[in-house]
C-alpha cells in the first residue's frame, strides 16, 4: 500500500497534477459562516439555525477541522455531528460546504505512526497544533485518503451539500525530513538529469558543496547555497500543488455534477493578510479547483482601509483567469482590536463583492469557549446572544438576497496587471537587502499595489506562466530577482510592441536558478530600459534630485538600497542627491519600440511611487473620472450578468464626504432610488453606495 502512494506522489511531482476543473453555475450570492456543532458547550443547533435564517445566512462550511470527531479511533467512523447539521440545514434551506478534515490529525494516528509528524528545520514536530504533519508521508496519505472517501460516500447525495473544500490553508509546513529529501533527489534527477548539470547550474564547487554521487546528496536543511534553497522552496510549493490536486481528484470521484470543489488559500501573514504567499504557488494549485477560494483578514476600526480586501480579491480572481471567487473566511469580530465600528461590516462585505466575490463567509459563527482561538471572536460572542455586529450582518443578508440579480457574477476588466513571481520571492529571500533589513518582496509589491488601489486603478495579477500578459497596457514588475531569459525577452517584446512596464530595483538580476547574470545589470531588460549598472550600495542620508515630482523634502528620502545607474538611451527622471553618487540615475524612463520602460533603482517613499504610477497611468490613457476620486473614497466597477455596469463607492473614513457622480443616469441599489448624472452623491462615515447604470 505504501509503495502505491509513493509511486503516485512521484508521478504527480514529475508529471503534474489533475486539471479536471469546471466552474460552477451560481445564481445567488452566498452569505455564510463556518459552523462547528462539535464545539458547542450545550445543545443549541435549532436556535443557531433560526438565528442564521434571521440573519440571511444561506450557507455554512462544516467539518474541515474535526477529524478526531469523525474518526475517533482507527477505522471507526462517526458522522453524527455532520448528519445533525446537514439535516437541520437542509430543513432550513441553508446550503452546506463540506471540508475534508485532513489538516489536523487525531491522537490515535500519531500514537500509531509518530513519523507522520513532520520533521522541519527546527526539528521534529510535536502533537498539539494543527498542520503539524508531513503531507508526503505515506501513512498519512493512506488515512487521509480513507477518511475523505468515507466522508464522501456518506455525504455526496445529501441535497444540502453544494460543494467541498479540500483541506485548509494548505502549505508544506516546512516538511523536510529524510523522506522529503529523498523525494527532492528524485525531483532533481528528473529535472536536471546529471550531477554535473546540478553542480554547474548551482555553483556547488563553492565551499566544497560539490555533489559527486547521488547517494551523497545532502539535506537541504543546512544548505548555504541560495540557488539550491530556492529550488527546494519551489519543490515544497510543488508538494502543495500536488497534494491539493490529489485531494481534489478523490473528491471528484464522488461529487455530483452540481457540486463544486474549492480551497481556502491564504496570504503571507503579518498579523493580517498581507502579501503573496511564499509557500504556495496559487496559480498552479488553483488549476485543480472548480472555483478559487480565499481567507482574507485585515485591520479594522481606524486602520480599516480596504486594501487587503482588494488585494486578496484581485489575486484570487486572477487565479482562475478573472472568474468570480469565494471568500471562505473573513472576520466578523476577530481579534479584540478588530471589533468593527458601526457600518464597517457592511462596508467590508460589499468591498468583497465589488472585487468579484460571489460569497462572503465569516469565521466562525460563534466564539469558541476553550481553544487556541478563544479570543478570535465570531459573529456571535461567547454568550451567543444578538449583538451590534450580528444586527449589522442581518442587514447585509437582506441586501445580498434582494440584490443578487444585480451584483452577483460581476465581471471585471483591468488594463493594468502586477507580475508577481514565487521564484523571485524565494530567490530574493535567500539574499534580501542585507543583514538586519526586514524589507522584503511583499513590502515592495504592496507599496505599488496600494498606490494603484488608492488612485482607483483596477488591477489583475499575472505570473510567469500566464498566457495573457500581452493583453495589458501597463505591467508593474516588483523585484523580479530570479527569471529565465525567455521571460525577460518576453517583457522586452511587450514594451517594443507598445506596452509600458514599471520595474523596481533588483529586477533581471539572476536567472531562474538564482544564478547572477554575468552581464551588466539589469541584464536582458537593460535593452528595453536603456540603462546599465554594476554597483549598488546602501543609502545614508540620500534623497532624490532633478525630479519634477513636486514633493516635500522628507518624501524624497530613499532607504535601504540604491543602484548606481548609468543611462544609455534612457531619460533620467531623478538623480541621487549626494556628493559622490549624484552623477548616477535613480529613476529612469526609456522609449523602446512603441512602448515605455520605467526603472526604479532604489527604495523610495510611497509618495514617489505614487507619482510614478500616476504618470504611467496617464501615459497609457487610463486616467479617467475614477482617478479624480482620491482615497479614502474608493470606487470599483464591473459588468453584471444583465450586461449593465455597476459602480461601487466606498468611504473608508469616519468623515462624511460627497462627490459628483460622473456616469450616466442609474439606480442606487441599496436605497432603491434613482440617481442622475452629475448629481451629488453623499457618503456617510464608513458608507457604501452601489449604482447600476441604466
Amino acid at each position: 500500500m505504501k509503495k502505491n502512494y509513493l509511486l503516485l506522489l512521484l508521478v504527480q511531482l514529475l508529471f503534474g497534477g489533475y486539471t479536471f476543473a469546471q466552474y460552477p453555475k451560481m445564481d445567488k450570492l452566498l452569505y455564510g459562516v463556518a459552523y462547528y456543532d462539535e464545539y458547542m458547550p450545550y445543545e443549541r443547533l435549532g436556535k443557531d439555525v433560526q438565528m442564521m435564517k434571521d440573519c440571511g445566512i444561506n450557507v455554512v462550511r462544516i467539518a474541515e477541522s474535526t477529524w478526531s470527531t469523525v474518526e475517533p479511533q482507527d477505522g471507526v467512523f462517526d458522522f453524527t455531528h455532520i448528519d445533525r447539521v446537514l439535516n437541520a440545514m437542509h430543513k432550513a434551506g441553508i446550503s452546506v460546504i463540506i471540508g475534508t478534515p485532513t489538516y489536523a490529525v487525531p491522537t490515535w494516528m500519531v500514537k500509531k505512526h509518530p513519523e507522520i509528524l513532520a520533521i522541519t528545520p527546527s526539528g521534529p514536530n510535536h502533537y498539539g497544533v494543527r498542520q503539524n504533519m508531513d503531507i508526503t508521508n505515506t501513512d498519512y496519505r493512506f488515512y487521509a485518503n480513507r477518511v475523505i472517501r468515507k466522508m464522501m460516500e456518506h455525504v455526496k447525495d445529501n441535497p444540502a451539500v453544494i460543494g467541498y473544500q479540500v483541506d485548509n490553508e494548505t502549505k508544506s509546513y516546512g516538511t523536510s525530513g529524510p523522506n522529503v529529501q529523498a523525494l527532492f533527489v528524485k525531483y532533481m534527477q528528473a529535472k536536471y538529469k546529471t550531477l554535473d548539470n546540478i553542480n554547474k547550474i548551482f555553483g556547488l564547487d563553492y565551499w566544497s558543496n560539490r555533489i559527486n554521487n547521488w547517494e551523497d546528496f545532502p539535506s537541504m536543511v543546512g544548505t548555504i547555497n541560495g540557488s539550491l534553497a530556492a529550488e527546494f522552496a519551489k519543490f515544497q510549493r510543488q508538494l502543495v500543488t500536488d497534494y491539493l490536486a490529489w485531494q481534489a481528484a478523490i473528491v471528484r470521484e464522488y461529487k455530483r455534477p452540481d457540486q463544486f470543489i474549492t480551497h481556502n488559500f491564504d496570504f503571507e501573514w503579518r498579523g493580517y493578510s498581507f502579501g503573496i504567499q511564499p509557500d504556495v504557488d496559487h496559480f498552479a494549485a488553483a488549476k485543480a479547483l472548480d472555483i478559487a477560494g480565499v481567507d482574507i483578514y485585515h485591520s479594522s476600526q481606524d486602520k480599516l482601509t480596504g486594501a487587503e480586501i482588494s488585494f486578496g480579491g484581485d489575486v484570487t480572481r486572477s487565479m482562475k483567469g478573472g472568474k468570480n471567487y469565494l471568500v471562505l473566511e473573513t472576520e466578523a469580530q476577530g481579534f479584540p482590536q478588530w471589533t468593527p465600528y458601526p457600518g464597517q461590516l457592511r462596508l467590508q462585505a460589499f468591498s468583497h463583492i465589488a472585487s468579484g466575490a460571489n460569497m462572503v463567509e465569516y469565521w466562525p459563527w460563534h466564539s469558541i469557549h476553550n481553544s487556541a482561538e478563544t479570543y478570535w471572536k465570531g459573529l456571535l460572542s461567547h454568550d451567543f446572544e444578538p449583538n451590534p455586529v450580528y444586527d449589522e450582518a442581518k442587514t447585509i443578508g437582506k441586501d445580498f438576497a434582494r440584490l443578487s440579480p444585480q451584483i452577483i457574477n460581476l465581471k471585471k476588466k483591468s488594463d493594468v496587471a502586477i507580475l508577481f513571481s514565487n521564484e523571485a520571492l524565494s530567490g530574493f529571500k535567500a539574499f534580501g537587502f542585507g543583514w538586519g533589513v526586514h524589507t522584503g518582496y511583499n513590502d515592495v509589491l504592496r507599496q505599488l499595489y496600494d498606490g494603484l488601489y488608492h488612485m482607483n486603478v483596477s488591477c489583475d495579477f499575472v505570473d510567469p506562466t500566464s498566457q495573457n500578459i500581452e493583453n495589458y497596457k501597463l505591467l508593474i514588475v516588483p523585484l523580479l530577482y530570479a527569471a529565465p531569459d525567455s521571460l525577460l525577452q518576453r517583457l522586452n517584446r511587450f514594451v517594443k510592441n507598445g506596452g509600458h512596464v514599471i520595474y523596481t530595483l533588483k529586477s533581471g538580476f539572476s536567472d531562474q536558478n538564482v544564478k547572477v547574470r554575468t552581464t551588466h545589470q539589469p541584464g536582458i531588460i537593460g535593452e528595453a530600459c536603456g540603462i546599465y549598472y554594476s554597483q549598488f550600495t546602501v543609502p545614508e542620508n540620500v534623497s532624490l534630485k532633478g525630479d519634477d515630482f513636486n514633493l516635500k523634502p522628507e518624501d524624497k528620502k530613499i532607504n535601504t538600497w540604491m543602484e548606481l545607474i548609468t543611462p544609455s538611451t534612457a531619460k533620467v527622471l531623478a538623480y541621487y542627491d549626494h556628493p559622490v553618487w549624484g552623477k548616477y540615475a535613480a529613476i529612469t524612463e526609456n522609449s523602446y519600440g512603441k512602448g515605455l520602460a520605467t526603472y526604479i533603482g532604489c527604495l523610495t517613499s510611497s509618495a514617489v511611487t505614487d507619482k510614478i504610477l500616476t504618470d504611467a497611468v496617464k501615459k497609457v490613457g487610463l486616467w479617467g473620472t475614477d482617478q479624480e476620486i482620491a482615497f479614502p473614497v474608493i470606487t470599483k466597477s464591473g459588468v453584471n450578468k444583465n450586461g449593465k455596469t455597476v459602480h461601487y463607492y466606498f468611504n473608508y473614513s469616519d468623515k462624511e464626504t460627497s462627490l459628483t457622480y460622473p456616469y450616466s443616469n442609474g439606480k442606487e441599489l441599496l436605497s432603491d432610488s434613482s440617481i442622475a448624472s452629475k448629481s451629488t452623491l453623499q457618503l456617510g462615515a464608513w458608507d457604501v453606495k452601489i449604482i447600476e447604470v441604466n
